[in-house]
């Protein structure tokens, strides 16, 4: 703003710029919005002259919305903000509100917020239903999720969803599509991990003052993906304190959890089932998938392994 008022300072005071100043004023006061506000009864010819650089700093950023760049070459004194007049205390201003591309940037932003990831990688995290590849042996699993995605009410929807197949057929994917979709459309406030390195975490946080914090945290989440359950070494403290803790958590909270795994059900109980330390213990596998089989519908995803088409192209 100084910048501008500096300009017509110096102009007042070069007799060389006096045309030109004259020619400035005519052409700000001519601006249309400027013109609605001298036909104010309440506008007076001093207020007009103390507030000529606050009516110049008007036109020029409007006639930088008019041709706008863009919200990233935004020209204006406050990138993504258009220009308003308004009179205070018997003076003419200039006040600034964001500008609808503003608006749209900002409501995109807090919406990414909504959706959190952790050893996820980042081609997949930005996801959408539309960006999903429509093939025969995974149309049932598209279906499913657009379904979730189109009933979830949040505090009122308590079940998820089991996606599992073989590697690299998309499952990862098509989670992190119906969290960003929630997250879009209703709002919702989503977590998605990445389950061996999270359960490593945690492990490594044991003595330190994150550890309840990172739990609580995975508990509380309105919507928890576990993605790749099945492919953590197990042991009976993270099945039984870690993941049972969790899923008992919220289960208890109505609160909604996904998963991928390359197991289905029967497969991932007998995972859970065996560790180096304690052996098996089917009871207590049972338990954990007991809070996954009741809370979950579970949907097979066919085709080929995408990775490996990827790394050959």
């Amino acid at each position: 703003m100084e910048p501008i008022r500096d300009t017509l300072t110096e102009m007042m005071k070069n007799n060389k710029f006096q045309s030109t100043f004259s020619k400035i004023k005519s052409e700000v006061l001519a601006n249309r919005e400027i013109q609605k506000l001298i036909k104010d009864e309440s506008i007076t010819k001093l207020m007009l002259e103390n507030g000529l650089a606050k009516l110049y700093e008007f036109d020029q950023q409007q006639k930088n919305c008019l041709a706008c760049p863009g919200l990233e070459n935004c020209k204006n004194i406050i990138p993504g903000y258009s220009p308003e007049l308004i009179v205070s205390h018997e003076a003419i201003d200039v006040t600034y509100n964001r500008c609808p591309l503003k608006i749209k940037y900002d409501e995109e932003y807090r919406q990414q917020q909504l959706f959190e990831s952790l050893y996820i990688p980042k081609e997949v995290v930005n996801a959408r239903l539309s960006q999903v590849d429509i093939e025969p042996e995974r149309i049932e699993a598209i279906q499913l999720a657009d379904k979730y995605v189109d009933e979830f009410e949040e505090g009122k929807t308590k079940h998820g969803l089991y996606f599992y197949g073989d590697f690299g057929v998309g499952k990862t994917f098509l989670m992190c599509a119906i969290a960003n979709e929630l997250a879009f459309q209703k709002q919702v406030k989503s977590l998605i991990v990445y389950t061996p390195d999270f359960f490593r975490e945690l492990k490594n946080a044991i003595g330190d003052d994150t550890f309840h914090d990172k739990l609580n945290y995975i508990k509380t989440v309105p919507l928890l993906i576990l993605d790749d359950i099945g492919s953590e070494t197990i042991s009976s403290w993270i099945r039984d304190d870690v993941l049972g803790s969790i899923l008992q958590y919220r289960m208890m909270e109505g609160l909604p959890t996904l998963y991928s795994s390359n197991y289905d059900y029967d497969g991932l109980e007998d995972h859970l089932a065996y560790s180096a330390k304690a052996g098996t213990e089917l009871l207590k596998a049972k338990r954990i998938m007991e809070r996954i089989r009741h809370y979950t519908i579970a949907q097979f995803i066919g085709g080929a392994n995408r990775r490996a088409n990827y790394i050959q192209k």
